[in-house]
């Protein structure tokens, strides 16, 4: 399919299993997955420690890694923008992150309305996996960050040896029966494997963002691999 149709139908799928998300975030992931939020907002403490920083969260989902970032922000930091195309992701986010220094906004990830050079930083989790055209994305990602600024890509990875053969037992039929249980959505657990097993490997995924112009490009792996990080810098 074209990728106006892919990028609806991800929109329509984040919009119906919203209520359950966070609990089967935590549930999926045996509750790991706020390891690796902590873990990604730590490096790039560096940026959020600098109060007139601008940093965008996008595909910022129900919130929960915009709140790892605001907790390395100081008390008077520039709001953190948090960004989704999923209204009822952000109707949840709004509500997680009431009272906070946030700017919450609806933003589609491929086209977002910043002039060029002018964010910090840009964060996603378990989003950048979703968007319709990955070399598309970063070209957008590369052209609203600000010369030194940095891109952090926190996303699933296909882990090997016999962590990488169990995990993919797990991923490919205990995580969808579990997830279309709760949910009582089989389309979107069935659908979350397979973007998994479509997303680039990690060495493929560093030479992408290379390949569009980022630099000081490195991944680091969580929990076996589980899990990773992407980290690209705007050239100076």
């Amino acid at each position: 399919m074209d990728e106006a149709t892919s990028a609806e139908l991800v929109r329509e799928m984040f919009d119906r299993i919203a209520p359950r998300y966070d609990l089967l975030n935590h549930v999926l992931s045996c509750n790991v997955d706020r390891t690796w939020w902590w873990r990604t907002a730590r490096r790039f403490r560096h940026i959020l420690s600098r109060p007139e920083a601008k940093v965008l969260d996008i595909c910022c989902g129900t919130g929960d890694m915009t709140v790892a970032l605001l907790r390395r922000r100081p008390p008077d930091a520039e709001p953190v923008i948090a960004a989704d195309f999923s209204e009822k992701m952000l109707g949840l986010a709004r509500v997680k992150l009431r009272g906070r220094r946030v700017s919450i906004r609806s933003m589609d990830a491929m086209r977002m309305p910043f002039d060029e050079g002018s964010l910090d930083l840009i964060t996603t989790a378990f989003g950048f996996r979703n968007l319709p055209n990955y070399r598309a994305g970063l070209v957008e990602f590369l052209r609203v960050l600000k010369p030194g600024g940095e891109v952090g890509i926190l996303d699933c990875s296909r882990p090997r040896g016999v962590v990488g053969k169990l995990f993919g037992f797990y991923f490919r039929h205990v995580l969808p029966a579990i997830g279309a249980r709760i949910s009582g959505d089989a389309v979107a657990y069935g659908y979350l494997p397979s973007s998994v097993e479509g997303f680039p490997p990690p060495p493929a995924m560093v030479e992408l963002m290379q390949s569009v112009g980022f630099v000081e490009v490195e991944w680091r792996p969580y929990t076996f691999g589980i899990a990773g990080l992407w980290r690209g810098k705007r050239p100076s």
